[in-house]
């Protein structure tokens, strides 16, 4: 079998001639051996019919697979003519053949250079879609962070305008003075509460020392 990988070809028939070949082969492989098969039965039958005989089946076998030897042997010679024939003469394109499909090379021809060039830009478009695509992914994920964030500052909002009209409902003017004196008040408290604590802690200081 050749071993030219005749890739143009491949691309042309979209088979392999060699694969081609191959189916050749054996089928005719396998009608020589179903017909020394036939030949075989025939010559067993006619056989039989004469009396006397002295050639037994085992005989008839031997020679039948000597003889398909033999016919092997003439067919695998005949055959390698037939293939490098068949693979130069008729499953083969010219090196002047170009296919219609590739025709847009000889109108725009490139070099090896230009080729590698287009590559790597490919390459490097192909890098920048993956990065635009995850800083994408990133925005996305950011949005989705604001949307709550938004949610809860209008929630937020909200409150602070219930108070707003609850401190009016009751008269006590601006929420924004309101709420500075609700924190001063709350301060102090918190002082109070702080001095209330140590004068406690000092009573049972001084408690327990008595």
């Amino acid at each position: 079998m050749s071993v030219d990988p005749m890739v143009y070809e491949t691309q042309f028939f979209g088979f392999t001639p060699q694969t081609c070949m191959l189916r050749v082969y054996i089928a005719f492989q396998d009608y020589l051996f179903e017909m020394m098969l036939v030949v075989e039965g025939v010559m067993l039958k006619k056989l039989d019919g004469i009396p006397d005989c002295k050639v037994s089946p085992s005989q008839i076998r031997k020679c039948t697979e000597k003889f398909l030897l033999f016919m092997k042997e003439h067919f695998d010679k005949l055959f390698t003519k037939m293939e490098e024939m068949l693979l130069q003469l008729v499953l083969n394109i010219p090196k002047n053949v170009l296919l219609p499909e590739d025709r847009v090379q000889e109108q725009c021809p490139y070099s090896k250079e230009e080729f590698q060039a287009l590559q790597d830009e490919l390459q490097q478009l192909q890098r920048q879609c993956r990065a635009e695509a995850a800083a994408e992914q990133e925005l996305r994920a950011e949005l989705e962070e604001q949307k709550v964030v938004k949610a809860e500052l209008e929630k937020i909002l909200q409150c602070f305008d219930a108070l707003e009209s609850i401190c009016r409902e009751n008269g006590a003017g601006n929420f924004k003075e309101s709420f500075a004196l609700l924190t001063q008040y709350s301060k102090k408290l918190q002082d109070v509460l702080k001095d209330v604590k140590e004068k406690s802690e000092k009573m049972k200081q001084h408690d327990q020392l008595m």
